[in-house]
This record gives structure tokens, C-alpha cells and sequence, in this order.
């Protein structure tokens, strides 16, 4: 099996090699295609009107000046002699789940190896205020091989990825697997930090405020990742709401 690892914390990100270890554990044939600076955020944006630069970093290990995005087709259409066989993106530092997933670049990298025909995995490890300097990598390391094997046995579906996220805790203290629907966040948390630099003018964060997963809904991967919990939740290409699409045909005609 070949296997296609990338992220969108950068080349250097010590979730890449978590991800390595997790592809190494499937399969001897692992090649590594990245970003050369991190890009978190970027959702699924493509490099239109910026050459790619690539890097040649090791043996089937690259850096390109891009996207997750990018790096994904990259790999699949450029770098490896053969099409990978899965794509593993991540493991991203922090979760992403609910809203999440919209954003985020670790997840867009899987949505695009899934537009290319590969089955996808996007992986994450949560951590907390306390834990934020180092994310307990070895969970992911110990229980992701598990979870993707079973996903491949079971067969992911065309147009379908797998999102993945591994709780804030030691490895041996996962409570469980939960295959969970995506959550929804408190956006009251969402805000804007004001700042002034050192000229006095003023500058922006966006920014979250704590207790994010506080009140999440039962059956959710925020609820999940509260228990400790590995979620597993499964993700449409197609977003078409399709309930109201059909009342929007009445409407129309």
C-alpha cells in the first residue's frame, strides 16, 4: 500500500512525523509532501496565481511553497510514480471538529485526495490550555493505525472522507471510539482581539474564547472529544442540502 501523508502545519511540524509513524505502522512505502510554512486556516484553497516552489527535503520527503491543497495534487499528479493508494493528512495540532472542518486545511487536504479517487483520512489531536506546549502526540500514534485499518476494511465510500480526531489524554486512558455527527461550537466565544503596535497603530486577532465544548449535543465529535473519546465522523463532498432543495423546486417551478 502507498501511502501519501501531508498537513497543513508545515514540513517541520511535529505532527508530521506522528503522521509519518501512523503511515509507517500501515505500510513500508510512505511519502511525505507539505507545506513549506504552516497553513493553518486555509481551508481548501488552490494556488492559482502564485508559482509552486518545491524542496526536496529526504528521500520521498518534499516541501512545497503551497497549500495542503497544493501539496495533495502535487504528490498525486507530479511527485510519486504511482497513485497513492491513501492519504493520511495531519496529525493537526488541535482538534477539528464542528465548524472546524470548514476551515481547516488538514481537512481540506483529505477532501482533496477524496476528489482524486483516494480514500482519505483527515487526523487530529485536541489538547487543552495545559497541554497547548505539548499535545499528547502518542495517542494518536498508538490508536490511529487501529482506526484507519478498520475504516479500510469497512470501505470508504466514493466522494467520502474520514475525519478523525484523538481526545486530550494519555493513550491509555481513551475511553472508546465514537462515531460521531459533526458539532456545532458556541459562536458567542468567537472574537476580535484589538491590539496597537509599536507605532500605535491598531491591528486584529480573530480569536476563541475557552469553553468552546461546553454544552456540546450528544452524539456529536465535540461531545466525543469531552469523554475522551476518539471521534470518527464521515464527510459529503456534496453539501447540497437536499430537504430543501426540494422545497426551493416548489417554490420555483
Amino acid at each position: 500500500m502507498r501511502i501519501l501523508v501531508t498537513n497543513d502545519d508545515g514540513i517541520h511540524a511535529p505532527g508530521l512525523a506522528a503522521c509519518e509513524a501512523i503511515a509507517r505502522a500501515l505500510s513500508d512505502e510512505v511519502w511525505v509532501v507539505a507545506p513549506e510554512t504552516d497553513q493553518s486556516g486555509v481551508s481548501h484553497s488552490l494556488s492559482l496565481n502564485d508559482p509552486l516552489r518545491l524542496r526536496e527535503v529526504s528521500e520521498r520527503h518534499f516541501a512545497v511553497r503551497g497549500t495542503p491543497t497544493d501539496c495533495v495534487i502535487m504528490g498525486v499528479r507530479h511527485i510519486m510514480q504511482d497513485k497513492p493508494d491513501l492519504v493520511l493528512s495531519g496529525v493537526n495540532r488541535g482538534r477539528n471538529a464542528a465548524e472546524d472542518v470548514t476551515y481547516s486545511g488538514t481537512v481540506a487536504a483529505a477532501m482533496e485526495g477524496t476528489v482524486l479517487g483516494i480514500p482519505s483520512l483527515a487526523l487530529s489531536q485536541a489538547y487543552s490550555f495545559s497541554t497547548k506546549r505539548a499535545p499528547p502526540w502518542e495517542c494518536a500514534i498508538k490508536h490511529a493505525p487501529d482506526v484507519i485499518r478498520r475504516v479500510l476494511a469497512t470501505g470508504i465510500p466514493r466522494d467520502v472522507l474520514v475525519n478523525v480526531n484523538f481526545p486530550d489524554c494519555a493513550p491509555d486512558e481513551v475511553a472508546g471510539i465514537a462515531v460521531a455527527v459533526q458539532g456545532k461550537r458556541d459562536q458567542e466565544l468567537l472574537r476580535i482581539d484589538a491590539r496597537h503596535d509599536g507605532r500605535g497603530n491598531p491591528y486584529y486577532w480573530i480569536a476563541f474564547g475557552r469553553g468552546g465544548v461546553v454544552g456540546a449535543a450528544p452524539g456529536s465529535d465535540l461531545a466525543a472529544l469531552n469523554e475522551n473519546r476518539i471521534s470518527v465522523t464521515p464527510l459529503r463532498l456534496d453539501l447540497t442540502d437536499e430537504p430543501f432543495m426540494t422545497k426551493l423546486a416548489e417554490v420555483f417551478g
